[in-house]
């Protein structure tokens, strides 16, 4: 089903002009101190900008897929990171994966 731009719009200012008292609350949960007990906060490390060097068709790929190109190239980075950032240096020159503690 695709949606046009107008009728968006149309939704967008019915919802602006809708009184507080009009909205249906009865299927959303109640927002207490037991449900924000139980969210974990995760805090961004912070960005930081870097000129990087790509192959040109590994670019072209990544801006194909659309808006966001540069935060997808951050996951893909971040999740190498995560898989990696155990494994230590042998004084030998050679990468030794260290095993994790909990296993998938």
């Amino acid at each position: 089903m695709t949606v046009s731009k107008k009728s968006i719009k149309s939704d967008l200012n019915r919802l602006d002009n809708m009184a507080d008292d009009d909205i249906d609350y009865t299927e959303i949960p109640e927002f207490d101190t037991k449900f924000l007990r139980s969210v974990e906060m995760q805090i961004s490390p912070g960005k930081k900008p870097v000129a990087l060097r790509l192959d040109t068709d590994v670019l072209d790929w990544m801006k194909a897929q659309g808006k966001g190109y540069q935060s997808r190239i951050n996951a893909i980075l971040r999740a190498y990171y995560e898989a990696h950032k155990n494994d230590t240096l042998t004084p030998e020159g050679k990468w030794r994966r260290e095993r994790d503690s909990n296993p998938r």
